[in-house]
């Protein structure tokens, strides 16, 4: 008992609380839970990606054994459609203008998958017959889902204004950087395209909505409840006290799911009409089709360089494809937030970036792992790559000629974001070690293999601009203490981290301690997303605990009849110095009038927070077949304090590993005739696997540079890996391609990097 907060206090790998659960198949999904009298929705949803709707029949549906209802568009229209991004200008200075979200689609639909009529049955097999049983007719009218295509196209309107570009954004000075640009001994461009991800959770969207005392109850996975209790009650015209929003287990989110959904809305509305139980669990194709995707940005890029190497300006334009339906994350994150951290570690005084949105007869874009920063430091990373071949200096002399020194902290960069800490050099020094670097250099690949050494230095924001959190924290007569707040597990290990803190201020068994997540009853707020969790979420709980102990042995001191200052406590027991008067903190909390010690706690981070990284790969590919194999990978990340070494390298190989999958296997791809989708499952979507890393995979980190921002000193993790990944891999792979004279492949290659795609370009 001695040594309690030195074994499961912050610093410590203590093994995930949530594991055993999870791993003995106790989880508590949404799918888990059977009501009774619980029915089941199916939804029929467009196959074309672009038609006008004729006419819907659902008479035979209607007369279907099991069926308890039957919805499509004209059924629901005094439902407000979701809501729409209105905080963006068009290039022209007008306001942003779609057609509305309805969630059902009314007169026309614009993308394959989108939702058109549903059905309530009593078991899932007869809403699916029914399903089948309704009677479509559609025409068929011209898409556009490529982004070039829809910005250039008279003919083919996606939305409801003239024009497929709804959204503009310009930072920087313009004509000045063009001036430099031409009068630069040295001037780089590239052509980007960062290819449409799907978020591929393990676990489906998944909709469980009940009354419960005449209160909706929706039971999802959701990064967050708040948002979704908001936008349910505001759409179906019920008060936020009528719904209560409940998440348990989440098998992944990946940022896919943040806000709310046209189903989730309908599931409870569904069993707000038909007040009894309802419940829709997403096929992986229908997750494929309707949920949110990320990235689908093309990047044109210029960097001006002077004779020594130094940075002197950036040009970017950059196209994002939001879809049809755009939400407010699918244009603030390519708009806005990715260009905040453009420039990354680097001393770039002169910016000229713009940015469109541009819609497509394709899914919905929203947050995924990174949002906006992958991207960003994938430009960046490649175009200075691309310099060094271009001018002959050395790629790991031009970044250390360009990076912010630690005595610039804080550092302002061109986008006017503060960096407050940070020492890239020694991150960059400690990963080269790490990697034996110039071993690595000189190492023979395998007979007909080409090797090919890749690096990426970066930083990344964390912190969605939410950075306020409250939490409710007691003491219960048991002794236990008990946290309640908004933020959410998705598969991360939240729960353990929190734990940690509270045992860091009570000394107690982190058994003691309950973190309760997920029940807009008992926490609301911003949710996780961002990698904001622990620097605002933990902050939170963390000074919840420091002011419930307080506040406790102001309680003991009352008690025992003695001034504070003469209260001695240790492993969850005051007493009086010098004598054996002591009491616990289950005894003081039995002598409160509800048996418990309570308070409300509100914690704020100044600042967002941002982490840093180096990454280093090593890669064979096999110029016979296209295929490429990473050999090993070496990480140095400042993230600042560490709370939990083992959950912080797995979100940090876990990040690592969905960077690889974006550099070397995953795309959606539609069809530009027909707007299908032609990776809408497993078989023709590919991701990568364990086998994907065959050698070494070793993650560092560095904890010298603990955050101002907040009193935990914590950076954001959650998406650092991924971040840094993407880059390292590709430049790996243009190095093993320009070692062999083969350079006008690495300069048409595009992510991903395909066996079939190199093969092709090898073999032209």
């Amino acid at each position: 008992m001695e040594d309690l907060p030195l074994r499961f206090g912050s610093g410590n790998a203590v093994k995930r609380l949530e594991d055993e659960l999870l791993l003995t198949g106790k989880g508590q999904f949404t799918d888990d839970f059977l009501l009774p009298h619980q029915a089941y929705l199916s939804f029929l949803r467009s196959p074309l990606a672009h038609a006008k709707i004729i006419s819907i029949n659902t008479d035979h549906a209607k007369s279907m054994p099991g069926v308890k209802l039957v919805l499509c568009g004209e059924d629901i229209q005094h439902l407000k459609p979701l809501p729409q991004p209105t905080n963006f200008k068009t290039r022209e200075g007008k306001n942003s203008q779609t057609a509305p979200h309805f969630l059902l689609a009314q007169d026309t639909v614009r993308y394959v998958g989108q939702c058109i009529a549903l059905v309530v049955a009593e078991s899932l097999a007869q809403a699916k017959n029914a399903t089948d049983a309704i009677e479509l007719e559609l025409e068929e009218l011209p898409c556009v889902v490529d982004v070039l295509e829809a910005l250039n196209s008279d003919s083919i309107q996606v939305g409801v204004s003239s024009g497929n570009s709804i959204a503009y954004t310009q930072y920087g000075d313009e004509q000045a950087t063009e001036q430099v640009i031409q009068q630069a001994k040295h001037k780089v461009s590239l052509q980007i395209v960062h290819q449409r991800l799907c978020a591929l959770s393990i676990e489906p969207r998944s909709v469980l909505a009940y009354l419960d005392n005449e209160r909706l109850t929706i039971r999802l996975g959701s990064q967050m409840p708040t948002a979704v209790r908001t936008q349910v009650s505001h759409i179906l015209g019920l008060s936020t006290d009528q719904v209560r929003v409940i998440v348990g287990d989440v098998g992944g989110g990946f940022g896919m799911k943040t806000g709310c959904y046209p189903e989730d809305v309908l599931v409870a509305y569904c069993t707000w009409v038909l007040r009894t139980p309802v419940k829709w669990v997403a096929l992986r194709n229908e997750e494929f089709l309707s949920s949110a995707h990320g990235r689908d940005v093309t990047s044109h890029l210029e960097l001006a360089l002077a004779e020594d190497g130094k940075f002197l300006a950036l040009r970017l334009r950059g196209l994002a494809n939001v879809g049809a339906y755009p939400t407010a994350s699918a244009i603030a994150i390519p708009l806005m937030i990715g260009p905040w951290v453009q420039t990354s570690i680097y001393d770039i005084p002169l910016i000229d970036f713009q940015f469109q949105a541009v819609l497509t007869h394709t899914s919905m874009m929203g947050a995924y792992r990174g949002a906006g920063r992958p991207e960003s430091i994938y430009n960046i990373e490649r175009l200075i790559d691309e310099a060094a071949r271009q001018t002959g200096m050395d790629r790991i002399y031009l970044r250390q000629r360009n990076f912010i020194k630690p005595e610039q902290m804080p550092y302002t960069n061109a986008m006017g974001k503060v960096y407050d800490c940070g020492d890239f050099e020694t991150i960059l020094q400690q990963t080269l070690t790490l990697a034996s670097w110039h071993d690595l250099l000189s190492k023979n690949a395998t007979p007909g293999k080409w090797r090919g050494i890749g690096i990426a230095t970066f930083l990344e924001w964390t912190g969605g601009n939410a950075l306020t959190e409250t939490v409710q924290a007691q003491i219960k007569s048991n002794g236990e203490v008990e946290v309640f707040t908004a933020v959410n597990p998705m598969g991360q290990g939240i729960a353990t981290s929190l734990a940690q803190l509270v045992v860091d201020i009570f000394q107690i068994p982190i058994d003691k301690v309950r973190i309760v997540m997920g029940d807009t009853d008992q926490g609301n707020g911003f949710g996780s997303a961002g990698s904001r969790s622990l620097f605002t979420g933990g902050a939170a709980v963390f000074n919840g605990a420091i002011e419930l102990f307080e506040k406790t042995k102001k309680l003991a001191s009352e008690d025992l009849e003695v001034a504070i200052d003469d209260l001695e406590y240790k492993l969850g027991e005051f007493s009086v110095k010098g004598t054996d008067i002591r009491t616990n903190l289950s005894n003081l909390a039995q002598k409160q009038s509800n048996q418990v010690i309570q308070l409300e706690s509100t914690t704020s981070a100044s600042a967002p927070t941002w982490p840093n990284g180096c990454h280093i790969c090593e890669i064979e590919l096999d110029p016979e077949t296209g295929q490429v194999e990473i050999l090993s990978y070496y990480s140095v990340n400042d993230i600042g304090r560490v709370v939990n070494p083992l959950i912080v390298t797995g979100q940090l190989d876990g990040g690592a590993v969905q960077g690889i999958g974006q550099a070397l296997y995953e795309k959606v791809i539609y069809d530009s005739q027909s707007g299908q989708n032609l990776t809408g499952s497993l078989m023709d979507y590919c991701a990568p696997r364990a086998d994907c890393m065959s050698g070494h995979f070793i993650t560092h980190t560095n904890q010298n540079y603990p955050t101002k921002t907040n009193i935990l000193g914590v950076k954001g993790v959650g998406e650092l890996g991924t971040i840094g990944a993407t880059p390292a891999v590709f430049n790996a792979v243009a190095h093993a391609l320009y070692q062999q004279g083969r350079g006008h492949v690495a300069s048409q290659l595009q992510l991903p990097i395909t066996a079939n795609q190199l093969w092709e370009l090898l073999h032209a």
